[in-house]
C-alpha cells in the first residue's frame, strides 16, 4: 500500500504527462482545422429562411396517410423489411459460425489467415455498397437486400464467432477428447456449449442493427420500407413519407424490444 501511495507522489511531483498534453493538443486542432477545412459555416443553418423551411418541411409530416389501402400496402412493405433482415442475419449466422472455425485457428495458421482476411473484406463493403453491387447482379427487389445485409453481416459475426471461440476455456473440451471422444464431439459438447448463448445474443444483435439497415437499403432499390419511402419523398408525399416513417419507428422499437428480452434469457452477461 505504501509503495503504491509513493508511486502516486512521484507521479504528481514529475508533473503533467506530456505525451498526453501533446496528443491532446494534437486533436483539438486537428477539429479546428477540419471545420477551415471543410469550410463549415452554421450561421445559415439557423438562419430565419432555414428554420422557417424546415419548420414548413416538419410541419407537413404532422398529417400521416391513414387510409386503409394506404395502410395496408405499408404493413406488407413492414414485413418484407422484417423478412429481409431476418433471412439476412439467418444466412449470416451459418455462413459466419463456418468461417469462425477456420478463423480461429483450428485448421492451421494459413487457414486462419486466409479467413481472417476474408472476413475482414465482408465487413469493409458498407452494406448500400453491397446493396447497390447485389443490385446490378441480381436486379431490384429484396433478394438484393438479403445478400447485401447476408455478405456484411458473415464478416462481423465471423469475427466476433472466431474471437469467441479463441477465448473459450480450452479445458472441458481436452477433458472429452481425453476420455475418447472423437474431435466433433469434443468441440459441439466442450466448446460450443460454452459458447453457444453468447454466439446467439451477438446474432440477435446483430438482427436489431439488420432492421434499420433494411430499412435503409431500399434507397438502392432493394424493397421494402425504405423502397416506398424514397419513392414518397422524391415526389413529395409527405403524408404518405410520414406513415412509412411511423412504421420503421414500430417495427425498430418492436424488434429491439423482443431482441433485448431473449438476449438477457439467453445471455445475461451480454444483453
Amino acid at each position: 500500500m505504501s509503495r503504491d501511495v509513493d508511486a502516486m507522489d512521484r507521479a504528481r511531483a514529475a508533473g503533467p504527462c506530456l505525451t498526453c498534453v501533446a496528443v491532446s493538443l494534437a486533436l483539438v486542432g486537428a477539429v479546428v482545422a477540419s471545420f477551415f477545412y471543410l469550410s463549415i459555416d452554421f450561421a445559415p443553418l439557423f438562419s430565419r429562411e432555414s428554420m422557417r423551411s424546415m419548420g414548413r418541411f416538419i410541419a407537413e409530416f404532422a398529417h400521416p396517410d391513414l387510409s386503409p389501402p394506404f395502410v395496408a400496402k405499408t404493413a406488407w412493405a413492414t414485413l418484407q423489411t422484417l423478412a429481409v433482415s431476418a433471412l439476412g442475419t439467418l444466412l449470416a449466422v451459418a455462413a459466419g459460425g463456418l468461417l469462425a472455425l477456420p478463423a480461429a485457428g483450428r485448421f492451421g495458421a494459413a487457414a486462419r489467415m486466409a479467413a481472417r482476411a476474408l472476413l475482414n473484406m465482408l465487413r469493409s463493403v458498407p452494406e448500400l455498397v453491397w446493396a447497390a453491387l447485389m443490385v446490378i447482379a441480381v436486379g431490384l427487389g429484396p433478394f438484393a437486400a438479403v445478400l447485401a445485409l447476408a455478405l456484411h453481416t458473415t464478416g462481423v459475426l465471423g469475427r466476433l464467432y472466431a474471437e469467441t471461440l479463441e477465448n473459450a476455456a480450452p479445458a472441458p473440451e481436452r477433458a472429452l477428447a481425453e476420455s475418447g471422444s472423437g474431435p466433433v464431439a469434443a468441440f459441439l459438447y466442450g466448446t460450443l456449449a460454452l459458447v453457444s448463448a453468447q454466439g446467439a445474443a451477438y446474432a440477435l444483435y446483430r438482427w436489431e442493427m439488420n432492421i434499420r439497415m433494411a430499412a435503409v437499403l431500399g434507397f438502392v432499390g432493394a424493397g421494402g420500407l425504405g423502397q416506398m419511402l424514397y419513392f414518397h419523398l422524391s415526389i413529395f408525399q409527405q403524408s404518405q413519407a410520414a406513415t412509412v416513417l411511423l412504421a420503421v419507428l414500430l417495427l425498430v422499437f418492436g424488434v429491439e424490444l423482443a431482441s433485448s428480452r431473449w438476449r438477457r434469457e439467453l445471455a445475461p452477461a451480454y444483453a
